[in-house]
């Protein structure tokens, strides 16, 4: 096999609680989806590495280290207040729980495994779900993230000679913590699209954050605005993602494929269907197959529809990896919506909508591209306010970051 799919039962103890958005049982549903359609037939899943503390430090402090492991063993002698403004922990996104400290490690691990498994030329793409804990900061928890298994592995890599990598994060929320660690490195470019900063948190993002000093141009923002479909997400990443992958020339591609970008994720107000999604994760891996060699990490992210929107997405993302891609229109078959079903009722209500039928929601993908400020009309079924909205986005992103790199922001042919 050309890819390595990363997995252990052990991505199950990632769990905050049961009124929790973020369930582990998405994890298993994704896997148990994938083998039922026969995407993983033939492949032996590898094992996340172990992780020590000198790992984590390349990125996390040691005393919030000492903390996640204190608080989750029962041995931490704060209080909750105290706690959570130290350490972000103990709060309603981020509750404590037993034995976080292993937890988190393990999904790390995940992708360290990912990472070396493409850094040693056994395998081109690598794919962990259990990662994209990209809120993650040095000394404090965000967002569902105890520790950012993304940039642990960045710095891996750059320890092992890469000098210019590129991270590229589709999840609804702004890679934050990816982007504050390597803001200052020239050797590392993000490039995230999310929703705006002024509508959903972390309130970061915006096309004018691009990076310090010698580093300047390497942080690239795409924010968009609440309801965009798929037609118009894939015009924006289609304007900006290309151009800069090709500017910047990496030597390797990691993306956070989050999946709460949905049109029915509780937590969010994007309205991608698992046809644009996909549609992103196969242009992705388009793009390290032209510039990185086919050097390709993927990790997951975001994505609270646990039952009914991130397993399709996510066997998509192994399908894409594997070069097995999944129509959409494929029935999910029977035996699965049974187990979907049967696992909604270890999942809050509010997050455990019905499982839906077939690999796809009837999406239309044919974007139109971006044609700089060409004035065209939007097509059938897009509103002008909507496009143009878009279209804004694009070119707030493009002033911001092209220069930077010698692009003319306004020409479409670059």
């Amino acid at each position: 096999m050309n890819t390595a799919i990363i997995w252990s039962d052990e991505f199950l103890d990632y769990k905050w609680a049961y009124t929790h958005p973020m369930s582990p049982i998405r994890l298993a549903l994704t896997m148990d989806l994938a083998r039922s359609l026969g995407v993983l037939d033939g492949v032996d899943t590898v094992a996340p590495l172990p992780v020590d503390d000198e790992t984590l430090r390349t990125v996390h402090t040691q005393g919030y280290i000492d903390a996640v492991r204190a608080v989750g063993s029962g041995m931490a002698s704060l209080s909750g207040p105290m706690l959570e403004r130290l350490f972000g922990l103990g709060s309603e996104d981020n509750p404590v729980f037993d034995n976080m400290h292993e937890a988190g490690s393990m999904l790390v691990g995940g992708t360290l495994a990912a990472a070396q498994a493409v850094h040693s030329g056994a395998v081109q793409r690598a794919v962990n779900i259990g990662g994209g804990m990209h809120h993650a900061m040095a000394g404090h928890a965000a967002g569902f993230c105890i520790y950012n298994d993304a940039s642990i592995a960045i710095e891996w890599l750059l320890a092992q000679g890469y000098d210019r990598i590129a991270y590229v994060d589709i999840d609804a929320h702004h890679g934050d913590g990816v982007q504050v660690q390597f803001e200052n490195d020239p050797r590392v470019m993000t490039i995230s699209l999310h929703q705006h900063p002024a509508t959903l948190w972390p309130g970061t993002g915006w096309p004018t954050e691009v990076g310090s000093d010698r580093a300047a141009g390497t942080a690239v923002n795409v924010a968009l605005m609440p309801g965009i479909e798929d037609r118009l997400w894939l015009r924006a990443f289609h304007a900006v993602v290309p151009s800069m992958i090709a500017a910047y020339k990496p030597q390797i591609l990691l993306t956070q494929i989050g999946v709460d970008s949905h049109r029915a994720d509780p937590l969010t107000d994007l309205a991608l269907t698992v046809d644009g999604q996909a549609a992103a994760m196969r242009a992705l891996r388009d793009l390290a197959d032209k510039y990185c060699e086919g050097r390709w990490i993927a990790v997951g992210g975001g994505g609270y529809g646990v039952i009914n929107v991130v397993p399709r997405a996510w066997t998509h993302l192994i399908a894409t990896a594997l070069d097995r891609d999944v129509d959409t229109r494929t029935p999910v078959g029977a035996e699965w919506m049974e187990t979907a079903v049967d696992l909604a009722g270890k999942v809050h209500p509010d997050y455990a909508r019905p499982p839906v039928g077939m690999m796809g929601d009837n999406g239309d993908v044919g974007y139109v591209p971006w044609d700089g400020d060409a004035g065209a009309p939007p097509p059938a079924g897009i509103p002008d306010a909507a496009q143009q909205q878009t279209d804004r986005a694009i070119l707030a992103t493009r002033r911001a970051a092209f220069p930077l790199h010698g692009l003319d922001p306004e020409d479409p042919r670059d």
